[in-house]
């Protein structure tokens, strides 16, 4: 039972998830640092709003909607996911393209018609030999 949960936790993909987990946290302190000192004062010169969720609310009936509030949201999301991509996901593509540069690339696979003739050309070599 432990040999299996150390197999399972040594797994590569466990390893990269919880280091993806762990920048994700900073880099989201990150951007709250620039969404707060840099977007927030900017809207707030542009609309006169705080922030951006006090933008375009309206009552209907007593009901609050918040167009702001899914701007936010939205905008938190597309900076995260821009500042991962960009200092992340980017630099290690680049990466892994220059470690492949020296090798070569593996040959597609044979097709039913292709092994069958491969099977017939060594079984033409063993009878010659």
């Amino acid at each position: 039972m432990l040999k299996g949960f150390k197999e399972f936790i040594m797994r590569g993909n466990v390893v990269d998830l919880a280091v993806a987990v762990v920048i994700g946290a900073a880099f989201t302190k990150i951007i709250g640092a620039i969404v707060d000192g840099l977007i927030n004062p900017l809207i707030a010169a542009i609309f006169g709003k705080a922030d951006l969720t006090g933008v375009w609310n309206f009552k209907i009936n007593g009901a609050q909607f918040s167009i702001g509030l899914i701007l936010d949201a939205a905008l938190g999301f597309l900076f995260v996911a821009a500042a991962v991509y960009f200092f992340i996901v980017m630099p290690l593509n680049k990466l892994a393209e220059r470690r492949k540069r020296g090798q070569e690339p593996e040959p597609d696979p044979l097709t039913t018609e292709q092994e069958l003739l491969t099977e017939i050309r060594d079984l033409l070599r063993t009878r010659q030999s």
